[in-house]
């Protein structure tokens, strides 16, 4: 019977402890019952999850393989990372690393809508890096932030991504702040057409407010001329992103921002691998580019961990399409040739508040990173 594979990162006192451990996972994570009476027949033969190996990888750490069948799933998002690390997550020494899907979870969660592909076609830029500004801060009236999108589209960039802090301020109300930088980056496209420009620039603004308004805030968007749509999963949740990225009517290219998503990587014990939630768990959860804390910055990934998000964006045997990697936190234009050589062309590479040292010169420095990013 095919089912799809968690791995976990068991922290144990032996071999007996860490396979009680697993054990206790896959009851938690499923029936969350006693073992003893979990139900013969269905129950336990489908439902409950599987031990599959628990195999020693160091100091008192244990590998384990859990098998889950789809049936404990249904077709909700939610439940499924509810299997994946919903009671476990509140054990000690328990941190999922890897997610292996079966064809059934392929069949129900699709991925991304667009993917890597699908936003390069989008922007028409057939080959070298994406250029990204993001426009901030917060504070800032609608009409100058506006002037920010124009100005950084004019001069070529390919994402114009609005700050993930901007939401329904007063100083920026969203539908007027989205109607005018969405007015400006088309503003900025037609001038580049009008200079033989195949390529365009798209905007993504944020979409933020209560839970129940998620959906129209976005629609409002498209309607009013945005490209994309930017979302923070880690306060919205996963399955309100899914949603958005699996609405045909809606049809835009989905970021996702890593906010509040902290503490479900920092530690080495608990939450989940890098790559498992910036990859893996945002491509499946329809994510087209994942926004991640670039190594160097001010937020402290190492290479290695931002080398796992980047491979589990790009993996072809993940779910759904390949999906761009986008490292940001505290970059400049200094660092694009070192970025560039390890994360490739397929790749969103930000730049935030360093952009507004250049005041009105911004322009010069998209189109530096313009030609530090085409080949």
């Amino acid at each position: 019977m095919e089912r799809f594979t968690v791995t976990y990162r068991i922290v144990a006192d032996d071999d007996h402890d860490a396979a009680a451990r697993a054990d206790a996972i896959a009851l938690e994570d499923t029936v969350e019952i006693p073992r003893d009476v979990v139900p013969k027949g269905y129950v336990e033969d489908v439902i409950l999850g599987r031990v599959e190996d628990v195999t020693p990888t160091g100091d008192a750490v244990w590998s384990a393989r859990i098998a889950y069948h789809i049936d404990s799933v249904g077709h909700d998002l939610a439940q499924l990372l509810n299997v994946i690390l919903g009671n476990a997550s509140i054990l000690r020494g328990v941190k999922a690393v890897d997610l292996t899907p079966d064809a059934a979870l392929r069949a129900r969660f699709p991925g991304a809508r667009f993917g890597a592909a699908g936003v390069r076609a989008l922007t028409g830029r057939s080959t070298g890096g994406f250029v990204c500004p993001v426009i901030k801060p917060q504070g800032t009236s609608s009409d100058s932030l506006a002037q920010l999108c124009y100005l950084t589209a004019v001069a070529g960039a390919d994402i114009v991504k609005e700050d993930h802090g901007l939401a329904g301020q007063d100083a920026a109300p969203f539908r007027e702040r989205v109607t005018a930088c969405a007015a400006a980056v088309a503003r900025a496209n037609a001038e580049r057409q009008e200079k033989g420009d195949q390529t365009q620039a798209l905007y993504f603004p944020n979409i933020s407010g209560p839970a129940h308004k998620i959906h129209d805030n976005a629609r409002y968007a498209r309607d009013a001329g945005a490209d994309g749509l930017l979302i923070i999963p880690g306060l919205y949740g996963f399955d309100a992103m899914n949603q958005l990225a699996q609405d045909d009517e809606l049809d835009l290219p989905i970021m996702a921002h890593p906010s509040h998503l902290g503490p479900y990587v920092l530690s080495p014990d608990h939450g989940y691998g890098h790559g498992m939630l910036f990859g893996q768990l945002m491509r499946l959860a329809g994510a087209d580019i994942s926004v991640f804390p670039n190594h160097g910055g001010r937020f402290g990934f190492s290479v290695e961990e931002c080398d796992a998000i980047v491979a589990d964006c790009r993996d072809p045997s993940g779910v759904g399409p390949a999906i761009l990697p986008s490292p940001g936190g505290g970059m400049s234009v200094e660092r694009l040739p070192d970025m560039q050589r390890q994360y490739g062309a397929d790749c969103v590479y930000l730049l935030g508040g360093s952009l507004l040292r250049a005041g009105d010169g911004i322009g010069d420095v998209i189109r530096d990173m313009r030609r530090a990013l085409t080949p």
